[in-house]
């Protein structure tokens, strides 16, 4: 029989009126970022770019997790931080600050399960190296509730798929605190991509051929018949123009996408961002130190290049992608072109975040 507090909680949570993005001002996008006076913030932005809310930042984000009905949000610490802050987006009130259990820190990326009632966590356990999926109930103020292995090494951005499953990039890259953001095991690398349920279990695994297992997998895109996008962050000499850009259905072989030679080189070896558009039927990473946006269709063909300095920031926008640079920029693709949107006197962090 429940307890008379749990029966009063209960009974305040069915009678509480139901608060939902629109009341935050219907932001489309989440992203982080640095003002010139040093400080950092998370912003929600409208589908046009423009600013809806700010937040303060303690210190310099890397993404965000947004639940997917309340206007909640849980912003994560750069890599290898060890607090991720869960922010009321309509009053700008940090609700909950969470902490990496000891021996844990953060990847810098999360995601909402069972209809945004559990938050998982990539982490890295320090000692072994082992890659860690923590799991916090949002209903007990985010409490810690339990952990399984993400299957890999240096898990990095996590996917929540229809029916629970959990899509996590394990970059196979093993590193330790001590030793900043430094790779300590380049020789013995070995990255994948893992499904996983709700429960641990791996249903899948996606491996790289051996020539490329230093081709680091970092971040996800999934689409809504299922294909899933995964960028990759190449640990070896830049100009040697790897795939950086690899797709992946359940069950198949991956594609691995590329451009010409000399696109390929532009990229520097590094995509940072991932997104399918909002049709689905185009898929975009970007590369900061290159410079360049690479567009790609459903099958992995090499569409367009689009030149933007410092461009990471990607995420769906209508029927292309929206972008975001470190020089405060704010753009789509359209009409084969990226045109400008908004603009403002700030850097963008690395991620943009689309909401719902």
């Amino acid at each position: 029989m429940p307890s008379r507090r749990a029966f009063l909680a209960g009974l305040l949570a069915t009678s509480a009126p139901r608060l939902s993005w629109a009341d935050a001002g219907n932001p489309a996008y989440l992203a982080a970022a640095r003002e010139p006076s040093g400080v950092h913030a998370l912003f929600g932005l409208s589908a046009e770019g423009q600013d809806i809310f700010r937040i303060p930042l303690p210190d310099r984000g890397h993404a965000a997790a947004a639940h997917p009905t309340a206007p909640e949000a849980v912003a994560f610490a750069r890599r290898p931080g060890r607090f991720a802050l869960v922010i009321d987006c309509l009053t700008g009130r940090e609700l909950q600050r969470l902490h990496a259990p000891q021996g844990r820190h953060f990847y810098g990326h999360g995601a909402f399960l069972a209809g945004g009632d559990i938050l998982a966590t990539s982490e890295n356990a320090i000692d072994t190296g082992q890659g860690v999926i923590g799991l916090w109930a949002r209903g007990e103020g985010y409490a810690r509730i339990g952990e399984f292995a993400s299957g890999g090494i240096g898990p990095h951005e996590i996917r929540a798929l229809p029916g629970d499953v959990l899509a996590v990039a394990n970059g196979g890259i093993r590193t330790h605190p001590d030793h900043g953001r430094d790779t300590l095991n380049l020789a013995t690398m070995r990255p994948n991509l893992s499904y996983l349920s709700a429960s641990g279990a791996v249903l899948e695994q996606v491996d790289l051929p051996a020539e490329l297992w230093p081709n680091s997998i970092r971040h996800l895109a999934c689409a809504p018949g299922g294909q899933l996008a995964f960028a990759m962050q190449w640990q070896g000499a830049p100009e040697e123009g790897v795939p950086l850009l690899g797709l992946h259905r359940r069950g198949e072989t991956p594609v691995l996408a590329e451009a010409g030679l000399a696109e390929q080189r532009a990229m520097q070896g590094y995509a940072g961002s991932v997104a399918f558009s909002g049709n689905g039927r185009q898929i975009g990473i970007t590369s900061p130190p290159g410079g360049r946006l690479h567009v790609f269709d459903a099958e992995g063909r090499f569409l367009a290049s689009h030149r933007r300095a410092d461009i990471c920031g990607l995420a769906a926008e209508a029927s292309g992608l929206l972008a975001t640079d470190g020089l405060g920029g704010v753009m789509q693709t359209a009409a084969g072109r990226l045109a400008p949107l908004a603009s403002a006197m700030r850097a963008w962090d690395n991620h943009l975040v689309r909401i719902g």
